[in-house]
């Protein structure tokens, strides 16, 4: 059994480090408080070869794996949980493609999500979350191809993405059977996009309201058979999953850096925090979640790649990853005590973008309903 990684992986992942001490965090605050999509970040990270790294290079990305898509995005993610979102959702986006695209599909949609386009996953609705069965968007057959009607919701970097993945029920009485995906143009007639909304945290990375009104999706444009969105939206979340869980394995380390650092500067009651009992063992126990996340991360994503099943291991990776990012981040503002509820720290913004990781890509419940009825089929 073996830890290492390989030099090349050593090598993404030093890269990715530099990028994100030397272009992320220094923009995070900012980037927070202007809300908007990092287009500057976003170009340079581009102009590295960081982006697209897991795109076919038959397409111009960069033919590599899942594992290596983790690595840059937890470098990414602790530097920023915003900025680092907004430069690696696009993967979520192109997953459907690289699974079920034809090879035309490819070279259009690929081909420009490898040169920079941004892309959408279009599948939660105002009523439809966590139950991805329930979504109501219509996609009715008609000459040479489908009309789209319906809305979605906290669609990330809707407002600036050049397509959208979107899904639809094509057979609306058929539950999960009856969705379909289909790649959107932005461009396209009936189509529109709402302003970014309000968010708790994670607020570089614009999530928005998309509107399908009418909306003609060319034959063409369907991804896969009618009916097997279902599978292809599960198949998707076993290949991003492992890269979500990095979001949050990012910020425990980032929460571990800023707490650490506090904690052996800051004295109280004549001793650095740190001496202290009780602080000391809050930051042992950051680290040892951190490892824990990282190792479980690291295994779901070595699985996809090595063409194995890790439907229960990328579940388990995001649930756990999440959850001690949220507790990591509670914890750190707890050790800086009346000072990590200022925003003179980056703890407060740590704890704001934490929260989502429990929610968005699976609540941290579907993820133990997904860990309990697999294991009930082994």
């Amino acid at each position: 059994m073996d830890f290492q990684l390989n030099a090349e992986q050593r090598e993404i992942r030093e890269l990715a480090r530099r990028f994100s001490d030397r272009e992320i965090v220094p923009r995070a605050a900012e980037a927070d408080r202007s809300k908007a999509f990092p287009v500057e970040v976003h170009q340079r990270a581009q102009e590295l070869g960081l982006l697209g790294i897991n795109l076919p290079e038959s397409v111009g990305g960069g033919g590599l794996g899942c594992l290596e898509l983790v690595l840059v995005t937890e470098a990414f993610c602790r530097g920023c949980l915003g900025i680092g979102t907004a430069l690696c959702v696009n993967a979520l986006a192109t997953e459907p493609i690289v699974i079920a695209g034809t090879e035309a599909q490819r070279r259009r949609y690929l081909a420009a999500a490898a040169q920079g386009a941004l892309a959408s996953f279009a599948m939660t609705e105002p009523g439809a979350g966590s139950d991805v069965a329930g979504i109501r968007t219509r996609a009715e057959r008609v000459s040479g191809g489908y009309m789209l009607t319906g809305s979605k919701i906290w669609i990330s970097n809707a407002n600036v993405a050049e397509f959208l993945v979107v899904f639809a029920k094509t057979a609306p009485d058929a539950g999960h059977r009856g969705m379909t995906a289909f790649i959107v143009p932005r461009a396209s007639q009936g189509l529109s996009v709402g302003e970014p909304l309000g968010k708790l945290g994670q607020c570089a990375a614009p999530t928005c309201e998309v509107f399908l009104d009418k909306v003609f999706v060319p034959e063409d444009h369907r991804l896969g058979e009618e009916g097997s969105g279902f599978e292809l939206a599960m198949a998707v979340f076993d290949h991003s999953r492992p890269m979500v869980a990095a979001f949050g394995v990012g910020l425990i380390e980032r929460c571990i850096d800023e707490a650490l650092a506090y904690a052996t500067e800051r004295r109280s009651m004549g001793r650095r925090l740190i001496e202290h009992q009780a602080v000391a063992h809050k930051l042992a126990e950051m680290r040892m979640k951190l490892e824990a996340a990282r190792l479980l991360t690291y295994q779901a994503a070595w699985l996809l790649d090595q063409g194995r099943p890790n439907t229960i291991e990328a579940s388990i990776a995001k649930a756990f990853a999440a959850d001690a990012a949220m507790w990591a981040a509670t914890e750190a503002v707890q050790i800086f005590g009346g000072m990590g509820y200022s925003t003179e720290y980056p703890v407060e913004k740590l704890f704001r973008d934490a929260k989502v990781l429990q929610i968005y890509e699976g609540t941290s419940e579907i993820q133990r309903n997904i860990i309990a009825r697999e294991m009930q089929r082994a």
